[in-house]
């Protein structure tokens, strides 16, 4: 179990990480809010507890390795990053610019530290099923984890992934998937029905965890239980809230792609929605330095 202080850390990093991807989106006046919010807590853990890697060797060769499938959520993990000290805090405001490293959707060879480019949703577990494969083959203990959503588990290329993987027992594979039950046209149960989503992932010969994605305990604990697990690959289905952060758009489908700034105007006009959704961060931040937060 995470001490009370390694909890209070982690949650104020997750908030100064939400900030930082509101005014990213700004900046960029394009991009996605719903999913890097609500994502902001598991990737605050992976690289803050769980991950082991170096900032200042990104290529370290005994790195884990994290395969982000769903790209277009790269914001949150471009926001970790720096925050972790892969580059500079200041340069998230260059995203999606012309010449930036920090393009919508993430590549590879542009970014130290960013294992795979992506951008075609479904393709994620793939590469990260094939580097797992390739580590064990060579008799390496590198753990390799796939970020993806639940939206693009409509992709048939996922499943081919998931049975390859539990087909050749990957053990050192955990797929971590956010269920936020929202894709960019409403509901993934409305779209295209997912459930029974962890009993299908049991039938390719997967262990199956799920967690609340908001709560530091789980989201670490869950990872420890895969690393015991020497006999299949592991998903950890991590149930989110989409907007996480800001209670007003939590939940909303409608700003699954879109920026503040261009967002629904049902709760606060355009010009409003950068500053409106600063505060309600600073006021959370506020809530957990006090220790008050529910």
């Amino acid at each position: 179990m995470l001490s009370d202080s390694q909890i209070k850390d982690l949650e104020l990093t997750a908030v100064k990480i939400r900030e930082s991807i509101i005014e990213m989106l700004v900046a960029a006046g394009s991009g996605h809010t719903a999913g890097p919010l609500g994502m902001a807590d598991v990737f605050t853990a992976l690289y803050f507890n769980i991950l082991k890697h170096d900032p200042k060797n990104p290529e370290w060769i005994e790195r884990d390795r994290l395969i982000l499938s769903n790209g277009h959520i790269v914001p949150v993990r471009y926001a970790t990053m720096a925050h972790a000290g892969y580059f500079p805090v200041e340069e998230l405001l260059t995203l999606r610019k012309f010449g930036s490293r920090l393009q919508g959707h993430p590549e590879r060879d542009k970014m130290p530290g960013m294992e795979n480019t992506s951008g075609p949703l479904g393709s994620g577990l793939s590469q990260a099923s094939g580097m797992a494969l390739g580590l064990l083959m060579d008799g390496k203990k590198n753990r390799i984890y796939c970020a993806m959503s639940d939206g693009e588990l409509d992709e048939g290329n996922s499943w081919e992934a998931i049975m390859f993987a539990g087909n050749r027992k990957l053990s050192n594979l955990t797929a971590i998937v956010d269920r936020n039950n929202i894709q960019i046209d409403g509901t993934t149960e409305t779209i295209m029905p997912l459930e029974p989503l962890a009993d299908k992932w049991r039938a390719f010969n997967w262990h199956v965890i799920e967690i609340d994605g908001h709560n530091f305990n789980e989201i670490v604990d869950a990872v420890n239980q895969a690393k015991a697990i020497v006999e299949k690959p592991t998903v950890i289905i991590a149930h989110t809230i989409p907007g996480k952060g800001v209670p007003e758009i939590e939940h909303d489908f409608r700003w699954h792609g879109v920026p503040p700034g261009s967002g629904p105007e049902d709760v606060w006009k355009k010009a409003d929605q950068e500053s409106a959704m600063l505060k309600e961060l600073r006021t959370l931040q506020g809530r957990i330095e006090g220790g008050h937060l529910d």
